[in-house]
């Protein structure tokens, strides 16, 4: 493993400020906060930063507050105080969802949303185009766990259990940058592979997420986020749905869908979130959800499984929603 150089930040600005000075100077430089995936990259060889700027030691990244339009949530907010926070349901439950209890009491809401795919072939060196190379070995390999929406020329599924929350719930997010910030909306952030194969974010050199607000909910709001791994283990989802629905009774007035685990991004299931506006939700209309979620379905030739058991994991999650 190559020496590395540890620079400590104490604000977000001198973490910036600190990324801008090591690039200057030729160098490669990673973010960390909680270090759980990056960590295991450095190991593999799939992360050759020259320096490791550490945010542990930024405490004021790591607030919950109200800014009166909604919820403003610091990036370094550990999955454990966000699984335990009262934000939203869908999103306490897509953080509680991650890993072991030691992951999640170091891993952090912009490690999770920014953290790179869990191919074996990205992984285990091969030259595909997550490292600049030209194949995806996926498509002609073992592709069980890759995605059947938003594939080509990769086909890597984003592995965030968060993200697909923060999609569903409309958040914003606050990339922190040597331009100063920007804010953008959680859709805007994620890259499908046609824009940028190596990619999965808009965050260029020296750029990272810093935060994100959460617009206030009505009060006739339920969200729910349910997850289906291959193991009762530490593991990424096979599928997952982050849903947030506003209601009228039993009948919808908005809706929010987005899958996770399935897709080379967040995905969002808009034809679904039209359809159920104005219908009582009835089992029957659930099951239906679940079929027009996996109309535009793109399997490769080992990720069959992935259409039915999607199709199922929305109408549960929209089921168990009805009784909210």
């Amino acid at each position: 493993m190559k020496s590395l150089i540890n620079i400590n930040a104490s604000s977000i600005s001198n973490a910036v400020a600190v990324a801008q000075q090591a690039l200057g100077n030729g160098q490669s430089i990673v973010f960390s906060g909680g270090g759980t995936d990056l960590l295991q990259q450095i190991k593999d060889g799939t992360d050759r930063s020259d320096v490791i700027i550490n945010l542990r030691n930024i405490t004021d990244a790591s607030q919950v507050a109200s800014t009166g339009s909604g919820t403003a949530i610091g990036g370094l907010i550990t999955l454990s105080e966000l699984s335990s926070s009262n934000v939203s349901a869908v999103l306490a439950e897509a953080a509680a969802s991650v890993g072991t209890p030691q992951i999640r009491n170091v891993a952090t809401l912009s490690g999770n949303v920014t953290q790179r795919p869990w191919c074996w072939y990205y992984r285990n060196g091969f030259n595909c185009y997550k490292v600049g190379g030209d194949a995806c070995f996926s498509v002609v390999g073992e592709n069980q766990q890759h995605a059947i929406f938003g594939g080509g020329p990769s086909f890597i599924v984003h592995p965030s259990d968060v993200a697909p929350a923060l999609v569903a719930l409309n958040a914003s997010f606050i990339v922190s940058g040597p331009a100063g910030e920007r804010s953008l909306s959680a859709q805007e952030f994620f890259v499908l592979p046609s824009q940028n194969p190596q990619r999965e974010n808009v965050l260029v050199a020296g750029e990272l997420l810093s935060g994100v607000n959460i617009p206030a909910a009505p009060a006739n709001t339920v969200s729910r986020y349910h997850k289906v791994m291959d193991r009762e283990a530490w593991t990424h989802a096979e599928v997952s749905v982050a849903a947030v629905l506003t209601m009228a009774g039993s009948q919808v007035e908005a809706a929010s869908i987005v899958l996770g685990g399935v897709a080379t991004i967040p995905w969002k299931l808009a034809a679904v979130e039209s359809f159920l506006i104005g219908k009582n939700l009835t089992d029957a209309v659930a099951q239906e959800a679940g079929a027009l979620a996996v109309a535009d379905a793109q399997p490769l030739a080992k990720n069959g499984h992935k259409v039915p058991m999607t199709s199922a994991a929305v109408e549960r999650t929209l089921i168990s929603l009805a009784s909210a």
